[in-house]
C-alpha cells in the first residue's frame, strides 16, 4: 500500500471515531477490516509496525536458574542471576547436590556397573508409579530411556516464570524447602511437600522437575501442557485449562553427555482400583508402549492393599524389569515360574509408620542368599546400612 493511501485509511478512522460511528456493527466491521490492511501492509510501512515484545526465558533456562547453575549471557535472566539471593540459592544447590553426588549416585553407579549393567543400554520407556517428582532415581536407574512415565497427585502448577516472581529469595526458599528432604534422604516426605508446594511462587511439582532435569546435565527443548481423554490419548492445552480428564505435561530434553532425545510424561491421576475405573486413560496411554522396565520407590507400601490390585497388575503384566524397594509389590505376588529375584543390602522390615507390611518370607529369602550390600541409601532406608534393593527379571 502506498504511503498517501495509508494516510487516507488514518484519517477516515479519525472521523469514524469523532462521529462516534464505531460504537455501530456496521462501522465496527468497517474497522475490523481496516485493521486487517493495516496487518497486512505493515512490512510496506515499518513506521506502523509494532515494537516486538521482549523475549521470554525459554525453558531450559528456566531449569537451569530453578537448578542453580548459570544461563547464557544473553538470556532474559541473566540479570537475576546478580541478585544476591539467586547465588545464595546456586550455592545451597551446589553444596546439596554435590553432598548427594559423593554419599549416593558415585556408589549407585559403581553398584550399576557390577549388577545392573543392562540398566545402561538404550530402553524404550520407563514406569515410574506413584513417583511424584521425584525424577531424579529414575534417571539414575534408567538413563538411557527413551520415554519416562512418571504419575503422582500432586499438582504441576503454573509453568515457573523468574521473571513474575515478586518476592525472589521466598520462592527460591520454597524450593529448597520442597527438594530438601529428596537430596537429604531419598523421597519425598509427602505432608511437607504438599504445605511447600501450595506456597504461592513456584508452586506445583514443574519447578522441581525442571531443576532435577537441569541438573541431570540435560538440556530442555520443549514443554508441553494437555492432559489425556478416556481413550489415552495425549492432547496438548494451554496450562490450567481443563482438556481430558488427566492432566499432564510433556518435557522432551536432550542427555548433554550422550547426545540422545529423551522425553518425560508427568500425569496427575489417581491410580487407585477407583482411581483407574472413573479415568482409565492413564493405564491406556502407558499400554501404548508395550513393554517396559518398572521402577519403584517409597511407594508407601500401597500395593499391598486390596485398592490397588489393578495397578499392581498391571506393572507385572507390563514390565521386563521391575527394580523397587520392599514398599513396591510384595514377594508373594512375583511367580517364581515368570521371574527372577536378585537381592541386595539387608532387610529389616519396613519402617514403624508401616510396620504392619513385614514380609517373613521376604526376610527368609534374604537370611539365605546373603545379598551383595548396597552402600547407597534407597527408599525409606536412606540410611545404607538398613537399605534394601530388588531387581526382578522376566524370565
Amino acid at each position: 500500500m502506498k504511503r498517501h493511501h495509508l494516510g487516507k485509511v488514518v484519517q477516515l478512522c479519525k472521523l469514524c471515531i469523532r462521529g462516534r460511528k464505531l460504537q455501530t456493527r456496521a462501522t465496527l466491521s468497517v474497522a475490523v477490516a481496516l485493521a486487517g490492511v493495516f496487518s497486512v501492509h505493515a512490512r510496506e510501512a515499518p513506521e506502523l509496525a509494532p515494537r516486538a515484545l521482549p523475549v521470554a526465558a525459554g525453558p531450559n533456562d528456566i531449569a537451569r536458574f530453578l537448578a542453580g547453575m548459570p544461563v547464557r549471557g544473553e538470556s532474559p535472566l541473566a540479570p537475576l542471576t546478580r541478585d544476591p539471593a539467586w547465588q545464595e540459592h546456586a550455592a545451597f544447590f551446589e553444596k546439596e547436590f554435590s553432598k548427594l553426588n559423593l554419599r549416593q549416585l558415585q556408589k549407585l553407579h559403581a553398584w550399576e556397573e557390577t549388577y545392573l549393567p543392562e540398566a545402561m543400554q538404550p530402553i524404550p520407556v520407563a514406569f515410574y508409579m506413584f513417583s511424584g517428582p521425584d525424577f531424579l532415581y529414575v534417571d539414575q536407574f534408567f538413563p538411557r530411556a527413551s520415554v519416562y512415565v512418571l504419575c503422582g497427585k500432586e499438582g504441576m502448577g503454573p509453568p515457573p516464570d523468574p521473571l513474575r516472581i515478586a518476592n525472589l529469595s521466598g520462592a527460591l526458599g520454597n524450593l529448597e524447602n520442597a527438594m530438601k528432604s529428596s537430596l537429604e534422604t531419598t523421597y519425598f516426605i509427602t505432608k511437607d511437600m504438599k504445605i511447600d508446594l501450595q506456597q504461592q511462587n513456584l508452586n506445583g511439582v514443574l519447578p522441581i522437575l525442571y531443576a532435577f532435569i537441569a541438573r541431570a546435565d540435560k538440556s530442555i527443548s520443549n514443554v508441553t501442557f494437555g492432559s489425556l481423554n478416556s481413550a489415552g490419548t495425549f492432547q496438548e492445552s494451554a496450562p490450567g485449562k481443563k482438556g481430558g480428564s488427566i492432566p499432564g505435561v510433556r518435557i522432551r530434553y536432550t542427555d548433554n553427555q550422550s547426545g540422545d532425545s529423551q522425553t518425560m510424561y508427568y500425569f496427575i491421576t489417581d491410580i487407585s482400583d477407583g482411581g483407574i475405573k472413573a479415568t482409565p486413560g492413564f493405564l491406556k496411554f502407558c499400554q501404548r508402549f508395550g513393554i517396559a522396565s518398572s521402577f519403584l520407590k517409597s511407594s508407601s507400601y500401597l500395593m499391598f492393599e486390596n485398592g490397588f490390585a489393578t495397578i499392581r497388575n498391571f506393572i507385572l503384566d507390563h514390565s521386563n524389569r521391575i527394580v523397587q524397594d520392599d514398599s513396591g509389590i510384595p514377594l508373594a505376588y512375583f511367580d517364581p515360574n515368570r521371574w527372577s529375584l536378585h537381592l541386595f543390602g539387608v532387610y529389616l522390615g519396613p519402617i514403624e509408620l508401616f510396620k504392619q507390611h513385614y514380609q517373613p518370607r521376604l526376610q527368609e529369602l534374604f537370611a539365605q542368599s546373603n545379598p551383595p550390600p548396597i552402600e547407597f541409601g534407597f527408599g525409606y532406608r536412606w540410611n545404607w546400612k538398613e537399605a534394601n534393593l530388588m531387581v526382578a527379571t522376566r524370565k
